[in-house]
């Protein structure tokens, strides 16, 4: 379980939101494992909190990629009566999420800090224990798109909505913090649903500005080719999880 405080790990990774770019995160890890950089404590939100949680209990990339890569975006969603969003994404739980063969937060064989929106409080939290598919499903669902998921008695959406690399839970226990951003921003020439509107406004709401991240960060990785790639676009899983390795095999990193 994640205890803060004190510098008690050597290496933090913060794994941020973007949705199918998520991909990418599994291809930055694959380099860094491969570099020998393994994190001893990992945070995610939305997307890193999906992967981070395929990490964190024991999966290595290259495996949490090959489960991941099977389900597209219809086959961990679907439509519901709009209420408090257009999605449910109930299936995330019931498909994808239970290939990790842990129930609580708190007993992954690595640390793992996720951050969620309490859209009641209107604050972000940092979770360290409690139901783990809840809690990432909580994570990932963006609002409008995804109906809020309820913990407590309180209902929780993105935790990008605050906070979309979460390094903060980091800095004062981590030697070394690595930041993974998936959320450069693209250019696109026309929006034609309202799934398409939705995703695009909360991606411009959370896009976090680089260069502040970067001074938090004693490594910072933002993939730029991601920008090409559609968030909800889950039929490039390759090219994504590829452009994320590519990216971290060619940095030369010294810790």
């Amino acid at each position: 379980m994640f205890e803060p405080g004190d510098k008690n790990y050597k290496i933090g990774i913060a794994l941020g939101g973007g949705g199918a770019r998520g991909f990418a995160h599994l291809g930055v890890l694959q380099a860094l494992y491969e570099k020998d950089i393994k994190p001893d404590v990992i945070s995610g939100v939305s997307a890193g909190a999906i992967a981070g949680a395929f990490i964190a209990s024991g999966h290595s990339p290259k495996e949490a990629f090959d489960i991941i890569k099977e389900y597209k975006f219809t086959g961990i969603s679907e439509l519901t009566i709009p209420k408090t969003g257009l999605l449910s994404s109930a299936k995330m739980k019931s498909r994808l999420l239970k290939k990790i063969p842990v129930e609580k937060l708190e007993d992954l064989e690595i640390p793992l800090v996720i951050c969620v929106s309490n859209m009641l409080d209107g604050k972000p939290e940092y979770l360290t224990e409690g139901p783990l598919a809840d809690i990432v499903q909580a994570s990932a669902s963006i609002p409008v798109l995804f109906s809020p998921v309820e913990l407590n008695g309180k209902l929780y959406s993105d935790g990008g909505i605050f906070d979309n690399v979460p390094i903060k839970p980091l800095k004062k226990t981590c030697e070394k913090v690595i930041g993974v951003s998936i959320s450069p921003i693209q250019q696109i020439e026309e929006l034609t649903s309202l799934i398409q509107v939705t995703t695009r406004m909360f991606q411009l709401a959370v896009n976090p500005g680089t260069g502040e991240l970067e001074n938090q960060c004693d490594l910072f990785i933002e993939p730029p080719d991601l920008c090409n790639y559609d968030i909800m676009d889950t039929k490039h899983a390759q090219e994504i999880f590829d452009i994320g390795y590519d990216f971290t095999k060619e940095l030369d990193i010294k810790f």
